[in-house]
């Protein structure tokens, strides 16, 4: 039994290996030109309600925040159903490791937001640009599983976020996070779209 176990063990050890060097094809694009979108929507909602600039970091976290719970929750759901497709057997790990990738920098932004918003409310208005640099490096920590051209997304995300930081308070401006997620997004469908197909072309 104990070489059974052994076996079984090595086997999963090998598949965890096999997930770790493959392209993952679970992001569709369709997906994340969708959060891009949701990201000008949520931009309009901001404008419509609390105006070109909040001071109001608590609104302005109403906005942002489901947006965001929304946006990860459609492209979960989408890689789940497309690596179960395109995967088969190896989804699950594929989707492991996917997930190993971008589940520390949305933790680290996360515990950002709550300690800033209940211990430096003064700062908040960093929130945007942190959180955008944060992405950068979910984006670079993944670009070992995805193709190439999604490096240079990972670039635009660092800039945008630097950018944000310089703006100083007017990073909470609507535009401050639908310009960086809005184009990014798409930026990202676009080049896993490329990627894809110079994959199935290839």
């Amino acid at each position: 039994m104990t070489e059974l176990h052994r076996a079984l063990s090595d086997i999963r050890s090998i598949r965890g290996q096999l997930a770790r060097g493959m392209e993952f094809r679970g992001y569709g694009p369709p997906a994340l030109a969708s959060t891009g979108i949701a990201a000008w929507l949520a931009a309009i909602v901001q404008w419509s309600w609390l105006g070109a600039l909040t001071h109001d970091i608590h609104a302005y976290l109403e906005v942002w925040v489901p947006t965001a719970v929304i946006c990860f929750s459609i492209i979960v759901i989408e890689a789940h159903v497309r690596a179960t497709r395109l995967h088969g057997g190896l989804a699950p790990q594929m989707m492991r490791a996917a997930l190993e990738q971008f589940l520390p920098p949305l933790s680290v932004g996360l515990l950002l937001t709550v300690i800033l918003c209940t211990r430096l409310p003064g700062v908040c208005w960093m929130l945007p640009g942190l959180w955008q640099l944060i992405f950068s490096l979910g984006v670079f920590a993944s670009c070992r599983l995805l193709p190439a051209p999604v490096f240079a997304v990972g670039v635009w995300y660092m800039a945008c976020g630097l950018a944000c930081l310089a703006l100083g308070s007017e990073a909470l401006s609507p535009w401050a996070m639908a310009v960086p997620f809005g184009i990014g997004q798409l930026l990202v469908a676009l080049a896993l779209h490329h990627g894809y197909r110079q994959h199935e072309l290839g």
